[in-house]
C-alpha cells in the first residue's frame, strides 16, 4: 500500500496538500493571495516533480496520503482530509521512520493536532523554534 510516487501521482499529491493547507492553515494565516491564488494544484504538482525519489504514497487503488522525507527529515505528511483518522498517516510515518530514516520534522506551533499526532508516534518537542518564512508564526522542531 505504500510505494514510491510516480509522475502520474503528482496531481493527486498536490490536491491532497492544497485541501489540507486550506483547511488547516488558511484560518491561521488568512492569506487569500497565497491560499486561493498561488496555492493551486498545477503549481504544487510542478514543485514535487523533482522530489519523486523522496515521496511515498499510500495507494490502495486511490492515492489517499503521502509523505516526503529528505535527509532524515519529514518535510510533508498529509492524508486526504475526509480519510483522516483511519491510520493512513500513522502507517506513512512508521514507514518513513523504519525505511527512510526519518528522525526529525518541523511543525507549526499552532497545529496542536499535528504535534499530538507526532508525539503519539515517538517524536518529542525540542527547544528549537523558528519563524515560518514570511510570517509571524513559529515552527517547532521535533525529533525521535
Amino acid at each position: 500500500m505504500i510505494r514510491r510516487a510516480t509522475p502520474d501521482d503528482l496531481n493527486r499529491i498536490a490536491e491532497i496538500e492544497v485541501f489540507n493547507y486550506r483547511l488547516k492553515f488558511y484560518p491561521i494565516f488568512l492569506d487569500d493571495g497565497f491560499y486561493f491564488g498561488e496555492l493551486q494544484v498545477p503549481n504544487v504538482a510542478r514543485r514535487y516533480a523533482d522530489s519523486l525519489e523522496d515521496l511515498r504514497v499510500w495507494d490502495d487503488g486511490v492515492v489517499k496520503g503521502f509523505i516526503l522525507v529528505q535527509d532524515g527529515e519529514v518535510k510533508k505528511l498529509f492524508v486526504e482530509p475526509v480519510l483522516q483518522g483511519q491510520g493512513i498517516g500513522t502507517r506513512l510515518l512508521e514507514y518513513a521512520v523504519e525505511h527512510l530514516s526519518a528522525k526529525t520534522l518541523w511543525a507549526l506551533n499552532k497545529n496542536t493536532g499535528a504535534i499530538r499526532f507526532y508525539q503519539r508516534h515517538g517524536f518529542r518537542l525540542t527547544d528549537e523554534s523558528r519563524l515560518e518564512d514570511g510570517t509571524s508564526e513559529y515552527l517547532v522542531r521535533m525529533e525521535q
